[in-house]
């Protein structure tokens, strides 16, 4: 990848562990710095993470996962520093959706590279950027989206799709799917080799 650019990831407490970890890491390893922020969090911080399951129950399974620490503040942020936003899924995007400060910064990158996961369809539906879209999300979150005038895309657990510039997938199995398909909105080239 040629060139280094910013990347916004809003977490907050009991994010889906692998949903923020696994693109942390990736897109870092990539050469993109990537500023985590919570509201009412600064820089050092920590976040709770949750670690889903899928063990055959009606729904997953939740355990403990790792205390996340954030790198930057949510209050500081100017989201046209940023090239893309990555909303990770979990409990935290039923809270954070209430937060104004949240919705103002989805709704800022409604025509940007913007990446979400699993529940963050919760944060896409209450910024109400997504009438028309088509959108994965976790099976539950479908009316969520369907109420805020989306187009549920009913993909398999590991699959992704791409509407625009917005990238969404149903849960952290789809890693590869949306990560690729997210670098490809932001434009990156990768050559491996």
């Amino acid at each position: 990848m040629t060139g280094t650019k910013r990347l916004l990831l809003l977490a907050g407490d009991y994010v889906e562990d692998y949903e923020i970890m696994v693109p942390y890491q990736a897109l870092t390893m990539l050469g993109y710095t990537v500023d985590t922020v919570c509201p009412g969090k600064k820089k050092g911080d920590c976040v709770l993470t949750a670690i889903h399951d899928f063990e055959g129950a009606q729904t997953y399974s939740e355990k403990p996962g790792h205390r996340f620490v954030l790198n930057a503040d949510f209050e500081a942020i100017n989201h046209a520093a940023y090239a893309g936003l990555i909303l990770p899924g979990g409990r935290a995007p039923e809270y954070l959706r209430l937060d104004a400060g949240v919705i103002a910064l989805v709704r800022a990158f409604a025509d940007r590279p913007l990446a979400a996961i699993c529940h963050a369809a919760q944060l896409l539906a209450a910024a109400r950027i997504i009438s028309g879209r088509r959108v994965s999300a976790y099976p539950a979150c479908r009316p969520d989206v369907e109420l805020a005038g989306g187009v549920y895309a009913d993909i398999a657990i590991d699959a992704a799709v791409t509407d625009g510039m917005l990238v969404t997938a149903p849960a952290w199995p789809a890693h590869p799917a949306w990560l690729a398909q997210f670098i490809a909105v932001l434009g990156a080239k990768v050559t491996l080799g």
